[in-house]
């Protein structure tokens, strides 16, 4: 019979696990054995228990879930991330703890020694989310009851979303081009880099998107072109992360006749890429934005600083993605598409209509709603 007894070292929690196994823990107060024995006697019940002495370290758990990972067939670049944030970050601090003393007092404990270990506020919410993944992996497993990292994101809901509203919006002429500084930039992009910022300025595709992209692909002749694959920071060909991703997105007749253009001059390669290397490879990612879209933007004006200090205003292609956006948002009588927000999600490729609302709603213009409320005053009221 479960019940808890006093012992030379303290108190004792004398239970039988969920596979008749007979386990007697021991702690320093009474109370504390009667917590756990309370707590030990639910999971047992409701068949999710792990006893002190089958559990593992976090050390092994973080193993089996990289093992987990290369079995899904993850990118290389997810599963280079994932060994980085175990071997730096997880294993060094909390490696040797086992899985059922990780408690989210414990979490948050854990983060505070990142912190004080040198890790930026971007990297240990990265690594938190790893840790979490891994306790998630070993429930799965049988292996841990909890997940606190979960429980500390449930905690965390309300606050966020506190946070997130009172995130600076993206700004005209601070992350997004202007109109005039993107007819600037169009007016000075010069060869190879040409066809790439236009393409890059009129169709919103992502640079790993911009770097993946087939002949194949690019239908000139109907004005249009499909993004069905991508490529990552290792040079590697893969699919679009996301269904949304894979999309359909229109040529105007700019962008159309540049790429005619450039079928003549760009290189071949086995890959049939339309803005490869000299050699045909993929390109990468920081000699686009290094050698093309910074220097483009210097010969443009568009700048920050003066003389030989002046650099590139804007730092990376997803400047020239922000300002696709606001354009199919725009007004047609300011020069834009005007399409609806599932028009533009489509567009944008993005997984769903909140990430595209959360980062553009407030680019749709406001609506004039002053005549609909008289009308519906006169209605009311019988005048």
């Amino acid at each position: 019979m479960d019940h808890e007894r006093r012992q030379k070292s303290g108190w004792q929690a004398d239970y039988t696990d969920g596979n008749g196994r007979r386990q007697r823990p021991t702690f320093r107060l009474k109370k504390e054995a009667e917590a756990f024995l309370l707590k030990a006697q639910g999971e047992v019940r409701d068949g999710v228990h792990v006893s002190d002495s089958e559990t593992i370290t976090v050390d092994e758990a973080g193993k089996l879930w990289l093992n987990s990972g290369a079995a899904a067939n993850l990118e290389r670049t997810t599963l280079d991330q994932r060994r980085q944030h175990l071997k730096l970050h997880i294993v060094p601090f909390i490696g040797r703890d086992k899985l059922n003393k990780i408690t989210v007092p414990k979490v948050r404990a854990f983060q505070d020694t990142l912190h004080d270990n040198g890790r930026s506020p971007a990297m240990i919410k990265r690594v938190t989310v790893s840790l979490g993944s891994i306790l998630a992996d070993a429930q799965l497993r049988g292996q841990a009851v909890r997940n606190p990292v979960h429980e500390m994101t449930r905690a965390k809901s309300s606050r966020a979303k506190v946070e997130k509203r009172q995130q600076r919006r993206l700004q005209i002429g601070v992350d997004i081009p202007t109109n005039d500084e993107i007819r600037a930039i169009i007016a000075k992009a010069e060869g190879r880099w040409r066809p790439l910022l236009i393409t890059a300025i009129f169709t919103g595709l992502r640079a790993s998107e911009l770097r993946g992209l087939r002949w194949a692909d690019v239908d000139l002749a109907k004005a249009v072109l499909h993004v069905r694959q991508r490529a990552d920071r290792y040079h590697a060909i893969g699919m679009p992360k996301t269904d949304a991703g894979q999309r359909q997105v229109p040529l105007m007749p700019m962008v159309v006749n540049t790429l005619k253009e450039w079928t003549l001059a760009c290189p071949k390669g086995e890959l049939g890429l339309v803005f490869p290397t000299g050699a045909g490879k993929v390109e990468g990612h920081s000699n686009i934005v290094n050698r093309g879209f910074l220097p483009t933007q210097v010969a443009a004006g568009v700048t920050i600083g003066a003389g030989d200090d002046a650099k590139g205003k804007y730092s990376g292609l997803h400047a020239l993605r922000h300002w696709f956006a606001s354009w199919c948002i725009n007004p047609k009588a300011e020069g834009g598409l005007e399409l609806t927000p599932k028009a533009v999600q489509e567009r944008m490729g993005h997984s769903n209509i909140a990430v595209t609302m959360d980062t553009y709603a407030h680019l749709f213009p406001a609506t004039d709603e002053t005549a609909s409320l008289a009308q519906a005053e006169r209605m009311l009221f019988g005048a």
